[in-house]
């Protein structure tokens, strides 16, 4: 099958703001690809530019092997796309919402019901059905208004960090949501600040910083690429938390660093279990205390802090954010 996106050389200029600057950027068929980038990036272009919301200034952008530049009405056809808000009606219930939607594709009286019960089937939301929005919760309101966007039957999802907002709960149900519908054949492209978010969800992920990628892969390949391995640790006492970290200094590829809020210090190695060792006999010669030590590979986010040298929730200017949101 032809991947689902296919862009090359894709530039987007808001006046002298270059928001997309040559991107190469390809999602195959069949899986969900996680698109990353610290604010201001163009993320936000990117999608925008995919549903045919605005027209990149060059380059080609393919969809479902679809030119997007001359014929936007045929993507728009096999796409579908949530953003950051929940966009559904809430004095109506969730499968009006559902039927709406459908009757605006232009699904028949039968083909509504069957699409609207399907969709509430498959995001867990039959029990709800007959509810009114307004009752839902903000997990269930961002579900409902992720299966607006599939009683169309699209075969490519956007969905632009759709998880913002929710507690911890509602976003995991919402992340088990987006599984079953890759699993179902859905292919998704999915923009994000939460680094777990891709890490849990993504087969392929795309990094890109100043409107060009600047790295992708899986999970661990990334974070096989993004540096080395980190020992970690999170002495018994808070007070020993600067004590630990001079430790840490001296085995230590680069300064370690201390999160207060987990009560940890981390540092990048390049010796592995040999530098565990050695921090092990260190940290017993000072008598500090350890609750918890250990050597892992680096995270996404520890990655993505190597690959564009800022957090990705850096709170940059956006002009892709606001030109094209």
């Amino acid at each position: 099958m032809s991947p689902t996106i296919e862009a090359q050389g894709l530039t987007k200029h808001f006046g002298e703001v270059h928001a997309l600057d040559g991107l190469d950027l390809t999602a195959e068929s069949g899986r969900l690809t996680a698109l990353l980038g610290p604010n201001g990036a163009g993320k936000t272009t990117f999608i925008s530019a995919v549903a045919t919301l605005l027209r990149p200034t060059s380059g080609t952008l393919h969809v479902a092997g679809i030119d997007a530049a001359t014929h936007p009405k045929e993507v728009r056809r096999v796409i579908g796309l949530a953003g950051q808000y929940a966009s559904v009606e809430p004095a109506m219930t969730g499968k009006e919402n559902l039927e709406m939607v459908a009757r605006l594709f232009g699904l028949d009286k039968r083909e509504v019901k069957q699409a609207a019960g399907k969709v509430l089937e498959q995001l867990g939301l039959a029990d709800a059905g007959d509810r009114l929005v307004r009752t839902y919760s903000g997990g269930m309101r961002r579900r409902l208004d992720l299966g607006a966007s599939l009683v169309g039957r699209p075969r490519l999802l956007l969905l632009d960090e759709p998880t913002t907002g929710l507690d911890p709960r509602s976003r995991m149900e919402l992340w088990e949501a987006i599984r079953t519908l890759v699993a179902d054949g859905t292919d998704v492209l999915l923009t994000t600040q939460y680094l777990e978010e891709a890490d849990q969800l993504a087969r392929d992920v795309v990094i890109i910083d100043h409107g060009r990628v600047i790295a992708s892969g899986t999970p661990d390949e990334l974070k096989g690429q993004g540096g080395s391995d980190v020992i970690e640790v999170r002495p018994r006492w808070g007070r020993d938390l600067d004590a630990v970290s001079e430790v840490l200094a001296g085995v230590g590829s680069e300064p370690p660093r201390i999160d207060h809020d987990t009560q940890r210090v981390s540092v990048p190695v390049t010796g592995g279990a040999d530098q565990l060792s050695s921090v092990v006999r260190l940290l017993d010669e000072r008598s500090l205390a350890v609750d918890d030590i250990g050597l892992r590979r680096p995270t996404l986010d520890e990655v993505f802090l190597a690959l564009t040298g800022q957090p990705i929730d850096a709170s940059d200017t956006d002009p892709d954010a606001s030109a094209a949101a």
